[in-house]
């Protein structure tokens, strides 16, 4: 990753992401929780990274506080972001779930604002503002056309799991870049995090089960649902999440959150192209609302 540059990671960032919202349709329209299928997802990804690791001889070993915190980058930012996000895409189109993700630069901001005192322009508050308002717009007509309470309540959901899906990622990316700036190793850190965040969702699995009085899921037998957990664990996850951390090592938390900006856009063209997503104005309004207010945020 660190032979490419800026815009390289940056370009592979917003293709793979932008598909693998699309890719996360098939895990969890197949009956399957979507804590089993982030556990397994970011449980491969965290033993091909930890691996490589040892191949390439990094270093694995850290003391308690290291874990600690590699602990706190894993369950935010990969195991109950992603798991908001599986569940969200049951409700909603995947391309509206991701659109929601540009509103991650301003929050991102305003954390590093009050954690870390980083300055911020008005312009890019007035940005993220118009990007916040943005993504409402595209939420409502969904509500609107609403035929029956379920439906409508369905939206509401899955709205309120896309906010909280982006909550707990800007936690996790904040805890990313302050484990790089402590000297952790990207590497390490991104394994760790990933084999913790399996632990994570396997446990919130079986908290689930214990509550219900279910029997535990069983494995699916459809052959989609496994090629897209090895496209979310190896495309989506230890591919992307690397050049992601490196990007934001370079240019810091905010600037890299353009990619959310970028990614969901192409999300919301795979959504009309393979899951009969059609737009109305209103929702188009949304979206163009949505970049702007990043494009303006983010611009130097």
């Amino acid at each position: 990753m660190t032979r490419l540059a800026n815009w390289q990671l940056f370009a592979l960032c917003v293709l793979v992401w932008g598909t693998t919202w699309h890719a996360i349709t098939y895990q969890v329209g197949a009956g399957v929780p979507p804590e089993l299928g982030v556990a397994l997802r970011f449980g491969l990804a965290g033993a091909v990274v930890l691996g490589w690791c040892a191949w390439r001889g990094i270093g694995l070993r850290f003391n308690a506080r290291a874990h600690a915190l590699f602990l706190l980058q894993g369950v935010f930012m990969y195991s109950l972001s992603y798991i908001c996000v599986y569940h969200a895409e049951r409700h909603v189109a995947s391309g509206l779930v991701a659109i929601g993700y540009s509103a991650s630069p301003l929050i991102n901001g305003l954390a590093a604002r009050a954690l870390w005192g980083v300055r911020f322009t008005r312009r890019f508050i007035a940005g993220g503002v118009l990007g916040l308002l943005g993504v409402a717009l595209i939420f409502a007509p969904q509500l609107g056309t609403a035929v029956t309470d379920a439906e409508a309540d369905a939206v509401a959901l899955g709205a309120l799991f896309t906010v909280g899906s982006v909550l707990l990622s800007s936690v996790g990316s904040l805890a990313a870049s302050r484990n790089r700036s402590q000297g952790l190793p990207m590497w390490p850190a991104l394994g760790y995090g990933m084999f913790y965040s399996a632990l994570c969702s396997a446990a919130v699995l079986l908290l689930g089960v214990g509550l219900s009085g279910a029997a535990l899921p069983a494995l699916p037998a459809t052959p989609s649902w496994w090629l897209a957990l090895v496209y979310l664990s190896l495309a989506g996850s230890v591919l992307t999440f690397a050049a992601y951390l490196t990007l934001q090592d370079r240019i810091g938390p905010g600037p890299s959150s353009a990619i959310g900006v970028a990614a969901p856009v192409l999300a919301i063209a795979v959504s009309i192209g393979f899951e009969g997503y059609r737009p109305g104005v209103l929702t188009g309004v949304g979206v163009a609302l949505a970049v702007l207010g990043n494009v303006w945020m983010l611009r130097r």
